[in-house]
């Protein structure tokens, strides 16, 4: 058979089609009109690679054909919501106390949480939040909470708007509900005589202006759109969509500092201020935050009505980590997976990271994954040690990566000089090899007091490692090292489009060294 290009055949077979029934080929017959003209179905290309094709036969298969370690892997991620959080029963305790004022139909007092990363904040605040939703259904009480991220809704707009429409929607489903309620007894009336007897109604035509009422409601509602409204707009709108109906609202802004660093303190002023004007509904704010100093920036309103309960969540120790480790494997690890020191190494592991109970699960979790990997069907201490590896490159890789153009291009000044064989780097040879490299891609050249301020953001991140040395009646400097894999962190630079090409100024570099 002559090689056809497949567009060709695809083209001839649709000539093909528009032919005539005699005046078709005779190789093409009805029966191929009954496949569907999938005439490309019988072609055999004789080109392919059978080693190759008997190769990736079974690639799976191989995978799967090992026992499986977890039981349920989605226990150890930060999204899961354990029915049982270890060490965290005060915390929880305190919140309850503040939040069961919803249930008696008060305000509950505006809480803020405060914690290092992992130590429990949020699972700790959906776990109250789910029970006081499941204890308002059980009384039938109106109360529910709204979930934000305020790393990713973070301005008042996306806040506002996301709240907006997400009341807009349950009103709509409130509204139609009892539309349809309505015309059930509306439809009841005309046959029953009794059928009005125990509503408020006393006729149908009461029944039927009930409902034109609730249409014209319902007309009213109006999407808000993520861009693009007025913001006093979009707050009205959410401020009429809320108060629709009675009920108290606990609105929880996880990360709170982020969306007060990103949008000032408006949202939180509006929010806080708004049961003054409510007339049906009650809202009460719910802030979490890494940072126990962000509300020395908000307007002195705003700090003394968000902060009327204040709740502090301290880091685990190792022994509390292994508690919540051991509670967590027994579930999402088949049984006698784990030999006996993976979770106190685990567990030590993230008691080095400030009590950490998110890089504990993370490290366990990573450790089963790299066993699955072996085929072997025991997570043992070597796995842990190279979750441990793994995970500290993925977030240097995560962070160098995010890291802004200048800082990057200080970062790949330190490489270089450590690549050329200085050791104990000064500010000063830093700043001469970042000069050139922001020549050779056209950026702006900061100072070098600015320079010496971005060795410090790095030596902070843990980057690099600046450490302040005496040299006598020279004064002091400033002695930098890498602190993370040369080579990885190299690559990572390279992958930024302005530095791809920063690897052309190495002459620069060294004709710099053979001058001294």
């Amino acid at each position: 058979m002559p090689d056809t290009d497949e567009t060709d055949l695809d083209a001839t077979e649709t000539d093909e089609w528009e032919l005539e029934p005699s005046e078709r080929p005779s190789s093409f017959t009805d029966h191929d009109r009954d496949r569907d003209g999938q005439l490309l179905d019988d072609i055999v290309f004789e080109d392919g690679n059978s080693e190759a094709d008997e190769a990736s036969r079974g690639l799976f298969d191989d995978l799967l054909s090992g026992e499986p370690i977890f039981e349920n892997k989605e226990v150890l991620r930060p999204s899961y919501t354990p029915r049982k959080l270890p060490h965290r029963e005060e915390q929880i305790n305190n919140m309850a106390t503040i939040l069961v004022a919803a249930l008696r139909g008060d305000t509950p007092s505006n809480i803020l949480i405060y914690g290092k990363t992992g130590t429990g904040k949020t699972a700790s605040a959906k776990f109250v939040s789910e029970e006081l939703e499941r204890t308002s259904q059980k009384y039938e009480v109106p109360c529910e909470v709204q979930y934000i991220n305020c790393e990713v809704t973070d301005t008042q707009y996306r806040v506002l708007a996301q709240l907006a429409n997400t009341f807009i929607e349950q009103n709509e489903t409130h509204i139609n509900e009892r539309i349809d309620d309505l015309r059930d007894l509306a439809d009841a009336a005309e046959t029953e005589s009794n059928a009005l007897g125990d509503t408020d109604f006393e006729s149908i035509e009461d029944v039927e202006a009930e409902i034109d009422s609730l249409e014209s409601d319902l007309a009213e509602f109006e999407e808000v759109p993520m861009t693009g409204w007025p913001t006093d707009r979009v707050y009205n709108t959410f401020f009429d969509a809320v108060d629709y109906t009675e009920r108290v609202v606990v609105i929880m802004l996880d990360e709170i500092d982020k969306l007060v660093e990103k949008s000032g303190d408006d949202t939180l002023y509006n929010l806080s201020r708004m049961n003054s004007e409510l007339e049906n509904s009650r809202v009460s704010i719910m802030g979490i935050s890494n940072d126990l100093k962000f509300t020395d920036f908000l307007d002195p309103r705003v700090k003394s009505s968000l902060g009327e309960e204040e709740i502090v969540f301290p880091p685990y120790d190792a022994n509390q980590l292994r508690d919540i480790l051991q509670a967590r494997a027994n579930v999402a690890f088949k049984d006698g997976a784990l030999s006996d020191d993976v979770i106190p190494l685990c567990a030590a592991f993230a008691a080095q990271e400030h009590g950490d109970a998110r890089r504990a699960l993370d490290l366990l979790r990573t450790a089963g994954e790299l066993a699955e990997r072996d085929q072997t069907d025991l997570v043992a201490e070597d796995h842990v040690r190279q979750a441990q590896e793994k995970i500290e490159l993925d977030r240097v890789v995560e962070v160098v990566r995010t890291l802004p153009t200048q800082s990057k291009l200080v970062l790949f000044a330190i490489i270089l000089l450590e690549q050329n064989g200085v050791h104990n780097i000064n500010t000063g040879e830093v700043y001469n090899i970042y000069k050139r490299l922001c020549e050779e891609i056209d950026a702006d050249v900061l100072t070098q007091r600015r320079v010496t301020d971005l060795i410090s953001e790095l030596d902070m991140l843990g980057i690099v490692n600046a450490v302040v040395v005496s040299k006598g009646r020279y004064g002091r400097t400033k002695e930098i090292s890498l602190s993370v894999p040369l080579e990885e962190t190299e690559a990572v630079l390279h992958s930024d489009s302005r530095l791809g090409d920063i690897e052309d100024v190495q002459p620069f570099i060294q004709a710099r060294f053979d001058q001294q």
